[in-house]
């Protein structure tokens, strides 16, 4: 099943990564560092529209659709299972480890 498919281009999503769970491998950033980062306590934040770390526990920020794919890679490598993305509307995750 595409992308596309399980996650439409009107539904808006929104990604958070669990600091508890980074194993700081970096292949967000790889994947997506415009909207990942590492921080120089080695762990991966999102970031928001400026490119500012969003430090706060749960902190979330919006996927662009044109990174759409690049982040969802990002949720599927990641060692840590650590990236969630869900759906702004009702908060249920999409991709990640506690997607359906």
């Amino acid at each position: 099943m595409s992308v596309q498919q399980e996650a439409p281009d009107s539904e808006a999503l929104e990604v958070w990564i669990d600091q508890d769970l980074c194993t700081g491998d970096g292949i967000c950033a790889q994947y997506a560092p415009e909207v990942f980062e590492l921080d120089i306590d080695g762990l991966a934040y999102v970031k928001d529209a400026d490119d500012e770390l969003l430090q706060g526990v749960g902190a979330t920020t919006p996927v662009p659709l044109p990174l759409l794919a690049d982040v969802v890679d990002s949720a599927k490598e990641c060692p840590g299972a650590c990236i969630h993305v869900r759906r702004v509307s009702d908060r249920v995750e999409v991709f990640g480890p506690e997607a359906d």
